[in-house]
């Protein structure tokens, strides 16, 4: 994390940030403010958990300033790139401060190694092509030797233009929340910042092979994890507990339901075959009538139902039944 060179007024080491500050901010028009109007910022877990690695750094009374100035729209602008936030904040002075916050992407190799760990697990694999951020995927980039959300506060870089001495800023903390909620969006806004896009990556896991299913005790391939061996003891042996549950009704309520799996998960898995009828990309066509076929109504992004051409051979059996 940056620091500004030099004392600050009143002694080393003292927030001094009331005292360049003292006054209101300037009202701003416009302004991205936070949907978050009490309590904390965040509504899923990669954001919440964002924002409890931030607060564990000791930022939490500058990021209570922060998230004031975030819920008033004090943030006029905000850009999210490949290991960098640009954005600029209002303050009490007629001019917006520039903020930046930096982290360091991850490298092509340490990608390949991550993308390589997900892809391996079917259940990531389907989530992710879903569109979901599954809970593990933190474990995945730690055990990549790669963390997914800042180990300390040397992992970020940030810088504002303000006069106030102290890192964070009420400015920076509030550009943080922003960022937090732009991760509520859209989950894979979080590993584009690490240097993946959602494209990139979903692309790189439609191209990685199927694993096949081994005999017991066998691997499924380079890089990917053994399958558990379970063994079970025989029906005999268990027909006293055979209509038992496995767990109390107690667990039963505490445990996380399974989100449903889109209806079109497997053209998402694969890359698109690049072929056309009568004008319309295939997977087009059919991405309709796997949601018809799950019992959805959902419309195409154009908000119209793509419309499946007439084949052919169609008009030809028409033909023969006149």
């Amino acid at each position: 994390m940056s620091e500004r060179s030099g004392p600050p007024p009143g002694g080393a080491g003292r927030d001094t940030s009331w005292w360049h500050e003292a006054s209101a901010p300037r009202q701003v028009e416009n302004g991205i403010k936070a949907r978050s109007k009490r309590g904390a910022i965040g509504e899923q877990w990669w954001s919440r958990r964002f924002v409890e690695v931030l607060e564990s750094f000791g930022m939490s009374g500058r990021l209570s300033r922060g998230r004031n100035y975030a819920r008033r729209g004090q943030v006029m602008e905000f850009e999210l790139g490949t290991g960098k936030v640009r954005a600029r904040v209002q303050g009490s002075r007629p001019a917006p401060y520039q903020v930046r916050i930096g982290v360091l992407p991850l490298t092509t190799a340490q990608w390949r190694s991550v993308t390589e760990a997900l892809g391996a697990q079917a259940l990531f694999r389907a989530k992710l092509l879903a569109g979901e951020m599954p809970h593990e995927i933190e474990d995945v980039f730690a055990a990549c030797g790669t963390p997914l959300f800042p180990r300390s506060a040397r992992d970020l870089e940030m810088s504002c233009s303000c006069p106030d001495w102290g890192v964070p800023c009420k400015h920076l903390a509030a550009v943080c929340y922003v960022l937090a909620e732009k991760f509520d969006d859209d989950p894979f806004a979080m590993l584009a910042w690490r240097g993946r896009g959602r494209e990139d990556l979903l692309g790189a896991l439609r191209r990685r092979p199927v694993a096949q299913d081994p005999g017991p005790g066998e691997m499924t391939g380079p890089g990917q994890a053994p399958l558990r061996k379970i063994s079970a003891a025989p029906l005999a042996e268990s027909l006293d507990r055979f209509w038992s549950p496995g767990l109390t009704r107690a667990r039963l309520r505490a445990a996380q339901a399974v989100p449903a799996t889109v209806p079109d998960l497997v053209l998402r898995s694969f890359e698109p075959p690049g072929v056309e009828v009568r004008g319309h990309d295939l997977t087009a066509l059919l991405t309709p009538a796997y949601l018809r076929l799950a019992g959805h109504e959902e419309l195409s992004g154009e908000g119209q139902e793509v419309p499946v051409p007439e084949l052919p051979s169609e008009r030809a059996g028409e033909r023969g039944r006149e």
